[in-house]
């Protein structure tokens, strides 16, 4: 684990990293990609319901175009709706980049740890560049983009890979997520995770998990914690 730095507490242990999910953990793009899916379902005659959130909410953009493909029974082609998509998406992230209650308090007391972040994002590279620009690139020692793993969450690939670029054991490693899908992600790559649920979707059960409503409530002392409290 990482060393106290300066203007830490006393005897507070720090996680080894902290690898966070993008969209609806560290900046309110969660909705925006809803919004995307939303406007695109309308047209194509079949409204998006709670139903559809389990396809739709932390997934890829093929992920949930495919969705759509299936239920709506539309002509277009997957490779199109997911163009849409992206599109769409893209448009709002530009337009609209606001960062999570807490998020850039957190980022900052793991910066002046110096405990190494990273950013572990199921949205195209195009985006995470669109959040970057508005939030900051210095935050984050690895970032990792849909593109960037053969399989993207809910499969562990992307956690696994964050973990590996900072060289460390996924196991030491704590997550930061807020869907269903990334909690899976993250916990089948063995890390603990902290999950802040930006919708009112269940989260997975876990002997690793740990819930809070937002993420002014984590600090360094909590993230130490659950990063030191390995499966057996």
């Amino acid at each position: 684990m990482p060393e106290t730095a300066p203007g830490t507490p006393p005897g507070t242990v720090l996680p080894a990293a902290v690898l966070f999910d993008m969209d609806g953990t560290l900046v309110d793009t969660e909705q925006l990609w809803w919004q995307a899916a939303s406007e695109l379902a309308e047209e194509l005659h079949r409204p998006l319901t709670d139903q559809d959130a389990p396809e739709v909410l932390g997934q890829a953009v093929e992920h949930t175009a495919a969705h759509l493909h299936r239920v709506s029974g539309t002509d277009l082609s997957e490779a199109e709706l997911a163009s849409r998509l992206g599109e769409s998406f893209a448009g709002k992230v530009a337009a609209e980049t606001v960062p999570r209650p807490g998020a850039l308090t957190l980022l900052a007391s793991l910066r002046d740890a110096r405990v190494p972040t990273a950013l572990v994002s199921a949205s195209p590279r195009r985006v995470v560049e669109l959040v970057l620009s508005a939030i900051g690139r210095d935050w984050f020692a690895v970032t990792l983009a849909a593109e960037d793993t053969p399989r993207t969450k809910p499969a562990p690939d992307p956690y696994l890979a964050a973990a590996e670029r900072l060289g460390l054991d996924p196991a030491v490693c704590v997550a930061v997520e807020d869907t269903p899908t990334g909690v899976a992600s993250a916990s089948a790559a063995g890390c603990a995770v902290l999950a802040v649920p930006s919708t009112a979707t269940p989260m997975p059960d876990g002997a690793r998990i740990t819930l809070l409503g937002s993420l002014e409530q984590a600090d360094l002392a909590l993230l130490g914690r659950l990063g030191a409290d390995r499966a057996v």
